[in-house]
């Protein structure tokens, strides 16, 4: 049987996913590839091979084929999305130039911080930039060989169609774009440059600019399956690829996000919160990041790496008491949380199991309650204000998006809290902001990239909507929505302004 539809490939940071789609975009099959980190790095250190991305594809789509046994895939465009702000380095052949660092390699902190004083912009320690300058200083060898820098949904782009092209969401987690374009900041390009020719040891190397890959919108040119990409993918020449993106656009689009107002919440071991804007961020903050969705609408991003670690770890220590595993502990204690008063019976929490860079908290392991009592000491209590306290850091981190006047119209959760959706009304009450958790509660990166691809090929006949629209058209199922409850906002509101007072005293109540 020979099925229309739409290929949809995402790289990760712990493996491969390709998945088709049909023509009405419901996936029919996906396929897995792995591949590990280099080992023996240093610890902060995060390497993976280019070469190893290419073999997870190729057993990818191999693995596919054989889930959809019996269908033939008439792929009508590829979307592809990945990790961001990872440093390829290729040659001027377009060979790798040895293993890419990742977005969690944190050897270039104070390259970050130097580009942000420089520039007048945040420039996370994550950035591609300031992997760049980290290279340029530390390894001068390897970046006098540069000819191309990506990221790694923009390798397997090239590997695909020879080009070098990007969309502009994963393009803006290499290097700021203007405020008000859809490409990157000359002037801030120029100041780079000057900042490496002012560098006593640097290497020869090219304006950065053109090292950089092209800029492209959702709809636009990512090029065409060549000789190389057709033979890795097992298709035809010539199918249509959309411009590559990164993870967090990719998420936006698989979760039908687009418009001003929107925000997806990504709530797990980490937290990210991502806000579609109406205009570009002023200033620098040191709790929010700025990237673009896939049509270039501005993008206020919120990390937290301090998820919902400290609450599992109090519901593991609580739930595995009686010799139940953590499957067991969870089902014991999330109905104990759900039914905690939402002032947690008096107690308060820090749940800084890891660093916190956006609220200043540079050590980890000071996790803590406070305000333990005999009528509120309670395992669900424990357990619900360790939550509490990360939606209030969220709260924290959102402030300057709030001072700036940026409209917050609709919360999107997804990710592991999702998987008990009632927690839901808990964060629209903390943000006294309606919450929708789609039917299918799941972060799409892949299922985002199939979409892009069939944006690509509506682009091409000519019948493509406005971006926002098009993500509207393919809602489906019936998503489970949470109205704030004024007396629980006004109850939580007071929680999380003792909440910033606990903050403020971190460093003394962890010792330093």
């Amino acid at each position: 049987m020979r099925v229309p539809g739409y290929l949809g490939i995402d790289a990760g940071t712990q493996g491969l996913t390709a998945i088709f789609a049909d023509e009405s975009l419901r996936v029919l099959a996906h396929g897995d590839g792995a591949y590990d980190m280099v080992p023996g790095l240093a610890p902060e250190c995060y390497e993976q091979r280019p070469g190893d991305w290419e073999r997870a594809l190729a057993a990818a789509m191999a693995d596919l084929r054989r889930k959809l046994a019996g269908v033939e895939m008439e792929v009508r465009a590829v979307g592809i999305s990945g990790q961001m702000h990872g440093e390829v380095l290729a040659d001027g052949a377009g060979a790798a130039l040895g293993p890419a660092r990742l977005w969690c390699d944190g050897r270039n902190e104070a390259e970050g911080h130097e580009l942000t004083e420089l520039f007048g912009v945040k420039v996370p320690k994550r950035l591609t930039v300031a992997r760049w300058l980290w290279t340029i200083r530390n390894r001068p060898e390897l970046a006098a060989r540069v000819a191309r820098i990506t990221t790694p949904s923009g390798w397997l782009a090239h590997l695909l169609t020879g080009t070098w092209s990007l969309g502009i969401g994963d393009a803006s987690g290499m290097f700021p774009m203007a405020p008000k374009g859809l490409d990157y900041d000359a002037r801030l390009l120029a100041d780079f440059d000057a900042l490496v020719a002012r560098l006593p040891t640097a290497p020869r190397v090219p304006p950065f600019r053109d090292l950089l890959p092209e800029v492209r919108v959702a709809g636009g040119d990512g090029g065409i399956l060549d000789a190389r990409g057709a033979a890795l993918l097992g298709l035809p020449q010539g199918i249509p690829v959309a411009p590559a993106e990164g993870d967090q656009p990719a998420a936006l689009a698989g979760s039908l996000i687009g418009s001003p107002g929107m925000v997806s919440v990504s709530f797990g071991t980490s937290v990210c919160a991502n806000a579609v804007g109406d205009r570009p961020f002023q200033g620098v903050d040191r709790g929010i990041d700025h990237f673009r969705a896939v049509d270039g609408r501005p993008i206020n991003m919120v990390f937290l790496r301090n998820g919902t670690t400290a609450m599992n770890a109090v519901v593991e220590m609580f739930g595995t008491m009686n010799g139940g595993g953590r499957g067991e502990a969870f089902a014991a204690l999330m109905p104990l949380v759900l039914a905690a008063a939402d002032d947690c019976g008096g107690l308060a929490a820090l749940p800084f199991m890891d660093d916190e860079p956006g609220l200043g908290v540079s050590r980890g392991g000071s996790a803590c309650l406070v305000g333990i009592n005999a009528a509120g000491a309670t395992p669900g209590n424990a357990a619900k204000a360790m939550l509490l306290a990360t939606m209030f850091n969220l709260r924290i981190g959102g402030d300057a998006l709030e001072a700036q006047g940026f409209p917050r119209s609709e919360i999107v959760l997804t990710g592991g809290l999702a998987k008990t959706p009632a927690l839901g009304q808990l964060l629209a009450d903390v943000f006294a902001t309606p919450v929708v958790v789609p039917a299918a509660a799941v972060e799409g990166t892949a299922y985002g990239a199939a979409l892009l691809a069939k944006y690509r090929d509506a682009s091409l006949t000519g019948k493509a909507p406005a971006w926002p629209d098009f993500l509207a058209a393919h809602a489906s199922g019936t998503p489970t929505r949470f109205t704030p409850h004024p007396a629980s906002v006004a109850t939580l509101a007071r929680g999380c302004d003792r909440h910033r007072a606990l903050v403020a005293l971190h460093a003394q109540l962890a010792g330093g």
